[in-house]
């Protein structure tokens, strides 16, 4: 029988499953861009009264002006540092942080169905997290520990899929700025942002498996 170990290794062996989780880190990485920026330019997130609890809790929030921004701005960071493939390990440590938080407030305030979203969210995130454990479990070695080289075998073209990673981010984040400052959804402006991110998709799978 396996160990949880050499199942580990072999699921990082696989071409496909590192392909899974690069896909993973996009997909929620994408989710806190829009949020993130909102927050990041000092913008309202929802225009719930505040009789309603979310609505009240989020008022409060942002009327507290500077937190409002840095809670965007990390959003925006942890979001690039996941898709950058580099430095994903950074940015799913600093990513479980805040989904955590944004969950546990999803759920205590009554947001009637996000809470299943941001806890999906939350278990994607955990994924990540596992998924790092070659490089994470290190934090919890002693202080005279060695690190050793057992290194996990390099599967997928990892600049590859950074500079699709940096693309996709950056492309998403200037087609949201470029929304806002329209304060609508161009048709040309999502034509565009929908051909650069499929291709970037294509070319990046074409390139991983020639």
């Amino acid at each position: 029988m396996k160990t949880i170990e050499q199942i580990y290794l072999s699921l990082r062996k696989n071409k496909l499953a590192n392909l899974f989780i690069i896909g993973t880190r996009w997909l929620i990485g994408f989710a806190f861009i829009p949020s993130g920026l909102t927050k990041a330019l000092g913008r309202r997130f929802t225009n719930l009264d505040t009789s309603n609890p979310v609505g009240y809790f989020f008022e409060a929030m942002y009327q507290t002006g500077g937190y409002w921004v840095f809670l965007g701005i990390s959003q925006l960071i942890a979001s690039l540092l996941l898709m950058s493939h580099r430095f994903s390990t950074l940015g799913a440590l600093i990513y479980m942080a805040i989904i955590s938080n944004i969950a546990i407030i999803t759920i205590a305030v009554g947001f009637r169905g996000t809470w299943v979203i941001t806890s999906l969210m939350w278990l994607a995130t955990l994924l990540l997290v596992l998924w790092d454990w070659n490089k994470i479990k290190y934090l919890f070695a002693k202080d005279d520990f060695v690190p050793t080289e057992n290194l996990v075998p390099k599967v997928v073209k990892n600049r590859l899929w950074s500079i699709a990673g940096l693309i996709i981010y950056f492309g998403t984040l200037i087609f949201f700025l470029v929304c806002d400052l329209l304060q609508e959804l161009d048709v040309f402006a999502v034509s565009i942002y929908l051909i650069v991110m499929i291709a970037t998709v294509i070319f990046s799978l074409i390139k991983e498996f020639r």
